[in-house]
């Protein structure tokens, strides 16, 4: 039969009593979605009871592994929120808070060195792009340059004096002697359409066989495109030896000399085409035919049969 107890043996048994487990200390629990919107606040801390026993907690089977995670998720919940927010992280001057720089390993010079070999060999196919295309222009403007040449057509030639007589060379050898000197007048014109030309020539000689008895000396110039210029040449030449050639000329009783002479010399043209990067360059040798008369003090005519241009 049961007797029963009264309320002072229950209280003074209950310190003794092994089945009755010990009263646990009250925690407290984070919320995780104030957690993640307000650090700062502490008001997300709720109380949680704790019971004698297992069987007085409101889930009952709480014995298995989730109620271990759970207890461990607040526990670690606690320390988050205590270790973060109140004393771990500083926070800069707009407000948010500041975190570790995740420093990656690896060096970026690499990358950085394939850029700049990039650019270079960009720059460099650029280079050689411009140059072969200017080399290209310039090959065009020089071909078609090259059919340009300078036309020369010898006028007259205008003789002033004429002799012919006996003396001595320097060393004293008798010999003929002869002297003559006229004007040479020639035109040329230049049949460029983009370019001027810088025109000279040769020395300019009166040649009786194979003795060069005048010469000259044509200025140089420079001539534009698609013009003509007259161009005169004084010939000069002063008591020149002829030795066994003279023997074939016979002066006349009257002082009448018929010499006949050739004129010869090249005409030299220079274009500039391109600056001094592209020039053009041409010859034209001019050789005449003619007789000085000694009588005779008109200008004397070169007809096209009379001279050879090539």
């Amino acid at each position: 039969m049961l007797h029963a107890k009264s309320e002072s043996d229950i209280t003074s048994l209950a310190p003794s009593s092994p089945s009755r487990s010990p009263k646990r200390p009250v925690y407290f629990v984070q919320s995780p979605s104030r957690d993640s919107n307000d650090g700062d606040k502490s008001a997300s801390m709720q109380p949680t009871p704790s019971f004698n026993s297992p069987m007085e907690s409101p889930s009952h089977p709480s014995f298995g592994r989730h109620s271990r995670n759970s207890s461990a998720s607040r526990f670690s919940g606690i320390f988050r929120s205590s270790s973060g927010r109140k004393g771990g992280r500083k926070r800069n001057d707009k407000g948010w808070p500041e975190c570790n720089v995740i420093v990656e390993e690896g060096k970026y010079d690499e990358f950085d060195d394939d850029k700049g070999f990039t650019r270079r060999f960009q720059a460099l196919m650029a280079l050689c792009g411009f140059i072969v295309l200017f080399t290209v222009f310039c090959l065009i403007i020089w071909g078609a340059g090259r059919n340009y040449r300078a036309e020369v057509s010898v006028k007259s030639l205008v003789v002033h004096n004429v002799y012919m007589g006996s003396g001595s060379d320097f060393t004293g050898v008798p010999t003929k002697m002869f002297t003559v000197n006229g004007t040479l007048r020639m035109a040329i014109y230049n049949p460029a359409t983009f370019y001027g030309i810088h025109v000279s020539s040769s020395p300019v000689n009166l040649i009786y066989s194979d003795i060069v008895v005048a010469t000259a000396e044509m200025k140089k110039y420079y001539q534009p495109r698609k013009s003509h210029r007259t161009v005169l040449v004084d010939i000069e030449g002063t008591k020149v030896p002829l030795y066994g050639a003279g023997s074939n000329l016979v002066e006349s009783v009257n002082g009448v000399v018929r010499v006949p002479l050739t004129l010869d010399f090249w005409i030299r043209s220079r274009g500039d085409v391109v600056g001094k990067l592209v020039r053009t360059k041409h010859r034209r040798h001019v050789s005449c035919s003619l007789v000085i008369d000694s009588t005779i003090s008109k200008p004397i005519k070169f007809l096209k049969d009379s001279c050879v241009y090539r």
